[in-house]
């Protein structure tokens, strides 16, 4: 059950904060400007690589490495395929995970290594490997770590990630949003450099400055009714999150997410993209979710029982209303089953500035849910 009261006592917010997820998603532009830094730095901006590297491989624990691989993937485009290398073992441990290579993996190609912990000896094995086949290495993860030896020695490039204090208060979650952006911000940089997305300093900076901005408008301070982010927090209480993405960038937030619900707050979701969501996720609403999908007795005494779960549509779109757009029909769609439908859009900008929005919005409505429903 979510203690809406607790939304608006801003005290209460920090107090249940023990994991710092409120402190990560309002210091998130702080982080990206951190990262950044730490990018120029280890010399991103100095590099002159040999045209654009025919795969890229993304590896690291978690939903931090797997959004980051979408999210690169999404910006990238055709140019070059971006893949995720997912991780085998008999627990989601440091010890216990490993990573291989695929076969084809070469000296044309880049292995990008994300990761909060850096001390996973099957990320250092996977460096060595790399180096063996003549790939080249970029690492993201804490300075001092293991991993950092590992890529040296491989003669690859390593990246501190970004850190705050309060990231070795309680275990990181890989759905944390100051995580996402310590770890992206450096990648973004260096694919700008490669020519696969164009993400250069200016264009960095308004991202950080969008999160800013978001900031101010999602923080614990300001009062359900004017935040977004505690509004669809008190929206999606006791209900199953149906989220629709619209445009491009909107899949990976909406992916991002779907996966922050189940991660931080146990809230589980599904999600597609427009307009082939409208035929996913039709039998879904006209099912016992609807709303309407109550028939047993009205008149019942239903004060010792638990409210009945109903879907509840979350539309997020990355561009204005207007032109070629499902929109409409995906609100008839709902409306029509008694769902109700919540929609996010985020101001004019570039991709990265629009795609930052719908990440932050979404991240603080993910972290107020968990907060509030006592995660």
């Amino acid at each position: 059950m979510l203690d809406e009261s607790l939304l608006d006592a801003p005290e209460r917010l920090t107090e249940a904060d023990r994991r710092g997820l409120l402190r990560g998603a309002a210091e998130a532009g702080a982080r990206v400007r951190t990262a950044a830094r730490h990018a120029a730095e280890a010399g991103v901006g100095n590099l002159k690589p040999d045209g654009r590297p025919r795969a890229v491989l993304i590896a690291g624990p978690g939903a931090a490495a797997t959004h980051a691989a979408d999210l690169l993937g999404t910006l990238a485009g055709a140019g070059s395929p971006v893949t995720r290398l997912a991780p085998t073992g008999v627990a989601p441990a440091a010890g216990a995970l490993r990573w291989e290579l695929p076969g084809w993996a070469g000296s044309v190609d880049l292995l990008l290594i994300a990761t909060p912990d850096g001390a996973e000896p099957g990320l250092s094995l996977l460096a060595e490997q790399a180096y063996r086949r003549g790939c080249t290495v970029v690492a993201v993860a804490p300075a001092g770590s293991p991993l950092n030896d590992a890529v040296s020695a491989s003669r690859g490039l390593f990246i501190p990630m970004a850190t705050a204090p309060y990231d070795h208060d309680e275990p990181l979650a890989g759905a944390a949003p100051g995580v996402l952006w310590a770890l992206l911000t450096p990648l973004l940089a260096l694919l700008d450099r490669t020519g696969l997305l164009e993400a250069p300093p200016e264009a960095v900076g308004k991202v950080a400055d969008r999160l800013d901005r978001v900031a101010e408008r999602c923080g614990p301070a300001v009062v359900t009714y004017s935040n977004p982010a505690k509004t669809l927090a008190s929206e999606l209480a006791d209900s199953l999150p149906v989220v629709w993405t619209e445009g491009t960038s909107a899949g990976p937030a909406g992916r991002r997410f779907a996966a922050a619900l189940a991660e931080l707050s146990g809230t589980p979701a599904v999600v597609a993209d427009l307009p082939e969501a409208l035929a996913a996720h039709s039998a879904l609403l006209a099912g016992r979710l609807a709303a309407g999908a109550d028939p047993d007795d009205f008149f019942r005494d239903r004060v010792e029982e638990q409210a009945a779960l109903h879907a509840r549509v979350v539309l997020l779109r990355d561009r204005p209303i207007g032109g070629l757009t499902a929109a409409p029909n995906a609100r008839d769609l709902a409306l029509g089953h008694d769902t109700p439908i919540s929609e996010l859009e985020p101001e004019a900008g570039g991709e990265l500035e629009t795609l930052a929005e719908l990440i932050a919005i979404t991240d603080f409505a993910a972290v107020y849910l968990a907060l509030a429903s006592g995660a």
